[in-house]
């Protein structure tokens, strides 16, 4: 396969949509991504919807999320059986992912010291809701659970009293992100030490490391960052306006932009409630106000072509579908085109990293239950011999 991880055999064990989304990157990347599914139903995410596809309607859409570019295998991890197979998979594989809760791994058998005395080499990716220690860590955790107790939920929606949860599962997402970045720094290391580490993530972790200017705001600047709705906490004007048929975001991150905003809009950039950031800051919700007065006169159409070409950011608020039929989008390789054993040819979201010099290459669809056993098995013999 095609990728700067091509010659990376990666054991997945996880499931639901953390651990599947760090070993579906690292599938991107060209890794040969086998993915170890009960057989009885196979990663829960399969039964995850609507939407449900195929004659029977029995693919979930969810599952397709996060598991192009993979093998499946489908094994009991509590039997004799499929113990002994795992054992063999871990001797052959460069990288194992799992996102059980603490303690579970180590019950099946394969704690980390096991891990590594079957195989040295192996880069261990283990993706927890709290982390694997600390008073707390022994917690189940799912996205939502997490994008409270980290914070987040208290950073979005309309109003401090109106918490919301992202309209994505971000916590796993970024756990999946940043596991898989680990992953690779892993094994650059593994190169130089030619030893295996345990790299280690969480929900928690995840959106807590993304929390960036919010962050500081309280540990350096003791303030306590609340929902603003849809306009930025430390920058003005930067957010959701009304214009006349609709809403349209402006971005003026500094005050050249600024002054071109004012300029269109007929404001006085030099009034001394907006010369400066701060100014405009402290005086928020007016400016919004006299600039959805302005922006009344014309349609969104209208005032993107006129920012476009003061060149202030602003852009359209779109909805899922038109983002995947939009040209630019699909110029990026945002969309790719697979396969499906049963599905036929269908399109899925795409990797978000493109290499230049390498040629596009064939994405793999995420695959029916146990569909590669034979597969894997064959592949394992081989390797043995």
């Amino acid at each position: 396969m095609l990728g700067p991880l091509g010659d990376i055999v990666v054991l997945d064990l996880s499931r639901a949509l953390a651990g599947p989304h760090a070993a579906q990157m690292l599938g991107d990347l060209g890794a040969w991504v086998i993915k170890v599914e009960h057989p009885d139903g196979g990663d829960e995410s399969r039964g995850w919807g609507p939407p449900f596809v195929g004659p029977d309607h029995e693919i979930s859409t969810y599952f397709l999320a996060a598991n192009r570019n993979k093998q499946s295998i489908a094994l009991d991890l509590k039997s004799a059986e499929g113990k002994v197979v795992i054992e063999r998979l871990v001797r052959q594989s460069d990288v194992l992912v799992e996102n059980f809760r603490p303690g579970v791994l180590d019950r099946l058998g394969f704690s980390v010291e096991r891990l590594h005395e079957l195989n040295p080499r192996l880069v261990v990716l283990s993706i927890t809701g709290f982390g694997h220690d600390g008073p707390e860590g022994g917690r189940p955790g799912y996205d939502q659970i997490a994008q409270g107790e980290a914070g987040l939920m208290s950073l979005t929606g309309p109003s401090p009293e109106e918490p919301y949860r992202v309209g994505a599962s971000i916590a796993d997402l970024l756990a999946g992100i940043h596991g898989a970045y680990g992953v690779a720094a892993a094994l650059y290391e593994r190169e130089h030490t030619g030893k295996g580490r345990v790299v280690r993530t969480s929900l928690l972790a995840a959106v807590t490391g993304v929390h960036s200017y919010h962050g500081t705001a309280w540990t350096v600047g003791g303030q306590v960052s609340r929902a603003a709705g849809n306009h930025h906490a430390s920058i003005t004007p930067y957010g959701s306006f009304r214009c006349a048929d609709g809403m349209l975001q402006i971005a003026a991150a500094n005050d050249g932009q600024w002054r071109k905003v004012a300029g269109l809009l007929g404001i006085d950039p030099d009034t001394p409630r907006y010369r400066t950031n701060r100014d405009r800051r402290a005086h928020r919700d007016e400016l919004v106000a006299e600039m959805e007065k302005a922006l009344a006169a014309h349609d969104r159409a209208h005032w993107l072509a006129e920012l476009g070409a003061a060149g202030v950011p602003a852009g359209a608020i779109r909805s899922i579908d038109e983002v995947y039929t939009w040209e630019q989008t699909r110029s990026q390789g945002l969309v790719v085109e697979v396969d499906h054993p049963v599905l036929g040819r269908v399109e899925l979201p795409g990797p978000p990293l493109r290499f230049d010099g390498l040629p596009a290459r064939e994405h793999t669809a995420p695959p029916m239950l146990g569909q590669d056993g034979e597969t894997v098995l064959a592949w394992l013999e081989e390797r043995e011999r």
